[in-house]
């Protein structure tokens, strides 16, 4: 889970604080000091550290916070503050050009952190909002990069454009005339990387702006690297130019260094993270958010747009779903649907490291034992092994029925029996929940 090791070591420090009822210097001190070791040990660049740490503890002591009614709190609120000014504060957005105008954007990186996959990721968002993108094959030298890049176009319901000639230049000056042709208002240039920065990637680069009008020049950057991801970026910053970063492998990265660093250390934006393997895998990056979840305060407003993205499903099929569940008739082809819609949203793992409830006391790798991946992939295929009529009847299962079903999904009967009894109380409790439904079958809090 992100910043798992960090989140883990900054809830320590916080449980610190608000257990104690009043503050002293030396409190708010020790505090910062702890959250200094923290950030370090997250690859967090030192002068970025030593920054956020007198800025912290400069308010925490210079605000008469300690005199307050609720000063460990205080210093918390004022952490997630200095931390989400550290990456940027607002939410930038990649500058399209107005009109019909085609925008150009150049993708940029080093072999190994995911340009290719995420490139084809943002075009994938690009059509979403409406936009109609064009990739563009520049690499001509890694072995399938080609290949790769048509695969996931075609996966996310993007063109790709490719020629034989092994010149980029001409390759991008090609796609934006065969874009102007056919309509496409973004072109996306997928350009070559190396395993290390050196003088004729660079050039390259350079070569393809001064022949092509690029809007915008974005920096995949690996996340898992650290402080090197960093490096990366200021090199590129200063030999090619950069508009932004996109991070990815978020979904890997423990330490979370490199989110914390880039903005400040380039003064460039960070626009996207990469949170996971799937093309659809690509989040929008907003600075307070992530300070929230690296504070183990959750994600809300991710989960929902998360959720509301991932769920297909038409207004009949909604009313539907609601009215049974009003009933306390959920039956198991509605498991299945919700398991589907778990799956598109990143699975249970995911949806728990936004959840607020990480703030309270609760750590990350304490969800490790309860969050089990495999049980409920054995749980769908206990489900996937009965009938149509049990599925939708769950009140047809009976000691044969059970056998069956366990020697078809390849587990113990007693897992069989567990799970029905699990679901039986599910619908119980949906039941109760009838006077906290709306007329219309939607949800209200009661309060």
């Amino acid at each position: 889970m992100a910043f798992e090791s960090l989140t883990d070591k900054l809830q320590n420090v916080f449980k610190n604080l608000r257990s104690k009822g009043r503050l002293t210097q030396e409190d708010v001190h020790i505090a910062c000091k702890d959250v200094k070791m923290a950030l370090l040990e997250a690859d967090v660049n030192f002068k970025v550290v030593k920054q956020f740490i007198k800025n912290v503890e400069e308010r925490a002591i210079g605000q008469d916070v300690m005199n307050g009614l609720n000063p460990g709190q205080m210093v918390i609120k004022i952490v997630n503050e200095e931390m989400t000014a550290l990456m940027g504060s607002e939410t930038t957005e990649i500058a399209f050009q107005p009109g019909k105008s085609i925008t150009v954007i150049m993708m940029c990186g080093l072999q190994g952190a995911g340009k290719t996959t995420t490139t084809a990721k943002l075009a994938g968002q690009f059509l979403k909002k409406g936009k109609k993108p064009l990739l563009v094959a520049c690499d001509v030298y890694r072995p399938a990069a080609i290949k790769q890049l048509q695969v996931n176009g075609e996966k996310v319901g993007v063109e790709v454009f490719a020629m034989e000639d092994k010149n980029p230049v001409n390759i991008a000056s090609e796609a934006v005339l065969y874009a102007q042709k056919n309509g496409h208002n973004v072109v996306i240039l997928d350009t070559a990387g190396r395993l290390h920065i050196d003088e004729d990637m660079m050039a390259e680069l350079t070569n393809i702006k001064s022949h092509v009008d690029v809007h915008q020049t974005l920096l995949v950057v690996d996340a898992m690297t650290g402080q090197d991801a960093v490096n990366v970026a200021a090199d590129f910053k200063e030999k090619v130019g950069l508009d932004g970063v996109i991070l990815s492998k978020m979904d890997g990265d423990t330490r979370g260094g490199a989110a914390l660093s880039v903005k400040a250390v380039t003064q460039l934006p960070i626009f996207y993270v990469g949170m996971g393997e799937k093309l659809e895998d690509l989040e929008q990056f907003y600075p307070d958010r992530m300070a929230n979840r690296i504070l183990g305060m959750g994600d809300v407003l991710s989960l929902i747009e998360k959720a509301q993205a991932s769920i297909d499903i038409d207004a009949d099929k909604e009313r539907e779903m609601a009215a049974r569940m009003k009933k306390g008739k959920f039956d198991f082809n509605d498991y299945l649907e919700s398991m589907k819609q778990m799956r598109n949203m990143g699975g249970l793992s995911s949806i728990m490291g936004m959840l607020p409830g990480l703030g309270m006391g609760i750590k990350a790798s304490d969800l490790e034992g309860a969050v089990d991946e495999k049980q409920l992939a054995r749980t769908e295929a206990i489900v996937l092994s009965m009938t149509k009529a049990e599925r939708a009847n769950p009140k047809l299962m009976n000691p044969s029925r059970k056998h069956r079903i366990a020697k078809g999904a390849g587990v113990d009967i007693a897992e069989v029996n567990r799970f029905i009894k699990q679901f039986e109380q599910s619908q119980k409790m949906m039941k109760q929940m009838k006077g906290m439904m709306g007329k219309k079958g939607k949800f209200r809090l009661p309060f």
